[in-house]
């Protein structure tokens, strides 16, 4: 979540205007809930509702603590938005697991219609039989164990070159920013693996940037996702045009790769990329299922958004952790080490190195890779804890306030690797403490193609060197405080 972008020299007056009629629409709503259970919540405003009381900055964090007066399951009225949040295991297993036939549709968000193509993708698409073809598709032909491992090579290849980097700032006596390496280690991968070298002309910088620009559009809530009779207003802040500008860059840099893909008649002997995978489908078709270039696109899309600021803050994360507790980095590099030997670090090895998952899985516990899982939407009416939950209620779960639940996990807020030593708990959203990931038929799909990069480029990491903080620093003044964001980075000094 974001803030919300308000102009206030033209929007309070006009709400002042209609205010009464809220407010006449809330008392009879008031005595509608006096014949069944109300959802415990926040007091707000007349129709901004507890907007305000979001504001800027860590909402996970707020949300958790308006968790601790309000239960784990909770109503926030935002603007005129009725909003489910969901802060426990048990109720996120409830939704996830229970009744995931039910809270699996997907509100329409602005910014996300104007750049997905009209949410033609998987992740924004709303639920039904052409988004379960759709996820089929990308699993089968992008995502599955095959397909990841056919870019071992790859990663291999990227990661050592990222050591290389590290080695020679290293050796100057330079300090290393590992975000930034890190962050062109993931956009560099998913570049190649999905467009192979054939990026329409275009530099991968100016693609990253384009990227940065998408992520930051989808982190702002609009005017009208929260006001929809105040659609004007994201036009007259220019958000509408900021919108388009994005989205028309994005296509004609898309729309390139494709007309080349579609000119290539061999790859070299090599096996092909995932937007060659994807043209064959639509050549071919895919059980009645008609695929087209738009949906190639949106499937493109989503693999560099879900793919790369996401993978490279876990391994950020995980960094910052380790450093912050030395015993802990010193028992996951000797692991490390004693496992790869002489060799360097190979991606078969990752399997065996269960205190390195375990690091990693910390980490994410901690600083869950988006504290607040992508909104869901009921998609008709149901009962959930005793209380009566209509359809079209959006439903957001905050992951991070679940990570770090003291009723689920002992010192909850310490980095603690061993918890995650001696069980089965996994990425995949079968234990609802841990849902990095989320969880259900709307979880990740793209799990192992994160995680074996990440667990890779992290080993390599603590083989190869030794760790410590820039000049000036030491290990308890170091703070590992969150930015703000839809996926929060370690916050600078």
């Amino acid at each position: 979540m974001a803030s919300v972008q308000l102009d206030s020299n033209i929007l309070f007056p006009l709400l002042f205007v209609v205010s009464c009629f809220f407010i006449v629409r809330s008392l009879r709503a008031g005595r509608k809930d006096g014949r069944r259970a109300v959802l415990p919540s926040p007091p707000g405003l007349p129709i901004i509702g507890n907007l305000h009381q979001l504001g800027r900055g860590h909402h996970h964090g707020k949300l958790q603590e308006f968790a601790r007066h309000h239960g784990p399951l909770f109503l926030l009225r935002l603007g005129t938005v009725p909003t489910l949040v969901v802060s426990s295991v048990s109720m996120a297993e409830e939704v996830l697991k229970t009744q995931d036939d039910v809270f699996c549709g997907r509100p329409q968000q602005h910014t996300a219609r104007g750049l997905m193509y009209d949410c033609r993708d998987i992740a924004f698409s709303p639920y039904g039989e052409r988004w379960r073809q759709l996820r089929r598709i990308a699993v089968s032909h992008l995502l599955s164990t095959k397909r990841v491992d056919s870019f071992r090579a790859l990663r291999e290849e990227e990661v050592a070159s990222l050591v290389e980097r590290i080695r020679a700032a290293s050796g100057q006596r330079q300090g290393v920013n590992v975000s930034e390496l890190v962050i062109t280690l993931g956009y560099t991968i998913i570049s190649k693996a999905a467009f192979g070298n054939k990026l329409g002309g275009m530099e991968p910088g100016v693609v990253r940037e384009m990227m940065d620009e998408v992520a930051d559009l989808l982190e702002t809530i609009a005017v009208s996702d929260m006001f929809p009779l105040f659609w004007w207003v994201d036009w007259a802040t220019g958000l509408d045009s900021r919108i388009k500008r994005t989205a028309s860059k994005l296509d004609e840099v898309l729309e390139r790769a494709l007309q080349e893909h579609e000119k290539s008649s061999e790859n070299d002997g090599k096996a092909g990329d995932l937007l060659d995978d994807l043209l064959s489908v639509v050549r071919e078709g895919s059980e009645g299922f008609k695929m087209d270039r738009i949906d190639v696109k949106g499937l493109i899309l989503d693999m560099f958004i879900a793919g790369t600021d996401t993978t490279s803050k876990s391994v950020e994360w995980a960094m910052a952790e380790l450093i912050k507790n030395p015993k802990e980095m010193e028992k996951v590099q000797a692991e490390v080490r004693q496992v790869a030997g002489a060799r360097g670090v190979l991606e078969e090895q990752l399997g065996t190195m269960s205190r390195l998952q375990a690091s990693l899985k910390e980490a994410m516990r901690l600083h869950a890779p988006v504290p607040i899982l992508l909104p869901r939407e009921t998609i008709r009416d149901t009962k959930l804890h005793g209380y009566d939950i209509p359809a079209k209620t959006r439903v957001i779960i905050n992951a991070w306030a679940i990570g770090r639940d003291n009723e689920y996990w002992e010192n909850a807020d310490e980095f603690l690797p061993e918890r995650f030593m001696h069980n089965a708990i996994d990425y995949t959203g079968k234990d609802f403490r841990f849902i990095p990931f989320s969880a259900g038929r709307r979880g990740c799909p793209a799990i192992a193609f994160a995680t074996r990069l990440v667990e890779l480029a992290l080993a390599n990491l603590l083989y190869h060197f030794d760790w410590e903080l820039p000049e000036d620093q030491d290990v308890e003044s170091f703070e590992v405080v969150e930015s703000c964001g839809l996926s929060p980075t370690l916050k600078s000094a």
